[in-house]
């Protein structure tokens, strides 16, 4: 994909959305070479790069800097930046400084959580030109007040409230909307409600489009294996392997070679 009417097309010729998690050049440019659509630069970095509980540590510096380096390995693939923890519910002018930052470190969308609140600030963002990407149900900033990790919206009002916020996101100019654990029924009502692409992570078939983190999807962390992660390797056991394989050539004196050293 290269722009957001790419988005858009998708959707209405029912072809579904591929977006993968990116956070650093080396696999940017793997990537590159992949069919994916797209590649979110998410504030789970704070998490999977740099080992922190939860998302809040991100801060906009840092997600400059991933997203940068996302950029540079994947010129060609469409790259979404996350707005980090509060940077959005502050002033308008921070708001609007960190949405600088991403965009000239190279994304060409912004993400951001939740709707109450900052509705004002996305239609701001989408009149001055910034492609917003929005995020419901389970939202990570907001794991304290949520309680934790959890499935969202499964009574009737909230699955309403959720609907609503959809709505309200998309009249307030969010090209795209992605849902996090959500029960699938819900997940397809947004769906078909919207005339805007859905991207579900953890929200079931019925959706425009799906989202992983790399390294879930790969398998780089086998303790960590949520209900909606399908794992298509095992990127953990390929990397101890071949390095247990290097630490006994080296100390066996197998490595290196001849041909692997200069005369």
């Amino acid at each position: 994909m290269k722009n957001i009417q790419d988005f858009a097309r998708a959707r209405s010729d029912g072809r579904k959305i591929v977006m993968l998690t990116a956070y650093d050049y080396w696999s940017a440019r793997l990537l590159n070479d992949t069919p994916v659509d797209c590649l979110l630069v998410g504030d789970s970095c704070a998490m999977v790069m740099h080992g922190y509980p939860d998302t809040l540590a991100a801060t906009t510096e840092l997600m400059s800097l991933h997203t940068r380096a996302v950029r540079l390995g994947a010129p060609d693939l469409f790259v979404v930046g996350d707005m980090p923890f509060l940077s959005f519910r502050g002033s308008r002018d921070r708001a609007m400084d960190c949405v600088q930052a991403l965009m000239q470190a190279g994304a060409q969308a912004v993400k951001l959580e939740g709707a109450a609140g900052h509705l004002d600030l996305v239609q701001h963002l989408s009149e001055s030109g910034v492609p917003v990407m929005g995020h419901l149900g389970l939202t990570p900033q907001s794991v304290h007040a949520l309680g934790g990790y959890r499935v969202q919206a499964r009574s009737q009002e909230a699955a309403q409230r959720l609907v609503q916020d959809a709505l309200a996101l998309q009249q307030a100019g969010c090209f795209a909307l992605v849902l996090e654990c959500v029960p699938d029924t819900v997940a397809a009502q947004v769906t078909q409600q919207l005339d805007i692409p859905t991207i579900g992570i953890g929200a079931g078939p019925q959706v425009d489009g799906q989202v992983l983190v790399l390294h879930d999807m790969l398998g780089a962390q086998p303790k960590f294996q949520p209900r909606f992660v399908r794992r298509y390797g095992d990127l953990a056991g390929l990397l101890q392997g071949a390095v247990g394989r290097f630490v006994e050539d080296v100390r066996s004196g197998a490595f290196p070679a001849p041909e692997e050293s200069y005369p």
